[in-house]
């Protein structure tokens, strides 16, 4: 089959889905435990505890929507672009309702984040399923992927950027001494931009590609799936590098506020250096892989980001005097860490037709669908070791009494390690298991050849 190019308009449209994704996945990696806490009142066990039960639901959910997607197909618009019409204002409402604080007592207040965080879970589901297949069926040809998911992962962190960057200080000028209104407003504008952000995503996209949907049974399917050492391999990675990006994100404004003793500016522009600099990872990723093996840079990457942390642990204290240098090395730390994120998720596609070629049976809803729920099983341990780290080195959670209380020593050093030596394991596991990963280029095109795409 002759190769496929993608215009430039539709791989626009194709990253603005991704931007879409992001106003709730980088509200949950970089403000939802903090709103929780500070700004909601709720306690660091029982976050935990929530955070835990919701991904349970997660392993039911997201191999269904995978299952769905399998099974269904709309014969004007395909199998994946149907959702994001659908479900983008359910979508947007959910956000909206997850980030309102009503005036409840402690239990009420705890009942409705349950609610909440279960609905807006769902509808995340709902469209990211259906999303992070899109790339399978747009084009056959890996170069393309690789250059779509290079403008996906842009729009991803430029959406990103606007959530740490704009969040904080339009919660403090729209709320005013209110701040939980002001979150409640922030993010209402920012689940409007993903709800036209994914309807943009329907318009501009195509699906061209057409795999013939297996009619073996899904357990027959999952056994296949588990043969699959390649998928498995990435199933692995995005558990563990998951777990440890969303550990460091999710305390990154807690070391801006507390650790280096800065107001809503300085936590929103630490936030925002972090993810401007994953902003740049995305270009220089697809530079780097024009001449470099990408495998190579995905597993070095990692390993590096360890380097990185143990330096920034030890090079940055909790005083003035060194918050330039955190600036510079949450910038080099967050860089690193991302300049795999293209590799990644192109890998899942090839993984998929790698199982096909091998078995002869395509496994595709499931595959994508349990690399979700690995996404989102992250999430949840990042969340329970965050929130039990934070228990652990008493943490003092503000109230109306005491809005601003000074953190103990013990809870900076746990803020501290949570930035850096904690995911910084994670990582290095994630760079173990990829070293062991095999679908390059070269390899991919012998793959092609077999199933004939």
């Amino acid at each position: 089959m002759k190769p496929q190019k993608l215009s430039i308009l539709e791989k626009i449209g194709y990253g603005s889905g991704d931007a879409a994704v992001n106003v709730v996945i980088s509200s949950m990696f970089l403000i939802i435990n903090y709103f929780y806490t500070d700004i909601f009142g709720l306690k660091p066990k029982d976050i935990a505890i929530m955070f835990f039960l919701v991904r349970a639901i997660d392993a039911i959910s997201d191999p269904l929507m995978g299952i769905i997607t399998d099974k269904y197909k709309s014969k004007k618009w395909g199998r994946f672009r149907p959702y994001f019409l659908i479900f983008s204002i359910p979508f947007g409402i959910s956000v909206f309702l997850t980030f309102t604080t009503p005036d409840f007592e402690y239990a009420g207040k705890l009942i409705y984040a349950y609610f909440t965080y279960i609905l807006v879970t769902l509808m995340f589901t709902s469209v990211t399923i259906p999303y992070i297949s899109l790339i399978g069926v747009l084009t056959n040809d890996p170069k393309e992927r690789l250059s779509a998911s290079g403008y996906r992962l842009f729009f991803a962190k430029v959406a990103a950027f606007g959530v740490s960057i704009l969040v904080p200080i339009m919660a403090k000028s729209l709320g005013g001494e209110n701040i939980a209104r002001g979150y409640q407003l922030a993010m209402g504008i920012m689940a409007v931009g993903g709800t036209l952000l994914f309807l943009f995503c329907f318009v501009t996209t195509k699906e061209r590609i057409e795999h013939i949907v297996e009619t073996t049974p899904y357990i027959q399917q999952l056994k296949y799936l588990i043969k699959n050492g390649q998928w498995l391999l990435l199933l692995g990675s995005c558990l563990s590098g998951t777990t440890g990006y969303v550990i460091r994100a999710s305390v990154a404004i807690y070391y801006a506020k507390y650790y280096l003793g800065g107001d809503e500016v300085v936590q929103s522009t630490f936030m925002g250096t972090g993810v401007a600099a994953a902003i740049l990872a995305m270009p220089a990723s697809t530079l780097i892989t024009k001449r470099f093996c990408k495998v190579k840079l995905f597993w070095l990457s990692q390993f590096g980001v360890g380097i990185i942390s143990i330096l920034m642990f030890i090079l940055v204290k909790p005083q003035p005097e060194s918050m330039m240098l955190a600036y510079v090395m949450y910038f080099i730390l967050s860089f690193v860490v991302d300049i795999h994120a293209p590799i990644f998720w192109t890998a899942i596609a090839e993984a998929v037709d790698y199982g096909h070629a091998k078995t002869g049976i395509r496994v595709s809803g499931l595959a994508f669908g349990g690399i979700s729920f690995a996404q989102k099983a992250g999430m949840g341990i990042a969340a329970v070791v965050v929130n039990w780290l934070f228990v652990s080195f008493n943490y003092v959670v503000p109230t109306k009494e005491l809005p601003n209380p000074t953190q103990t020593d013990t809870a900076l050093l746990g803020i501290t390690l949570m930035l850096t030596l904690i995911p910084a394991i994670f990582h290095i596991i994630n760079g173990l298991l990829i070293y062991r990963y095999k679908i390059t280029d070269k390899y991919y095109e012998t793959i092609k050849a077999k199933i004939h795409i």
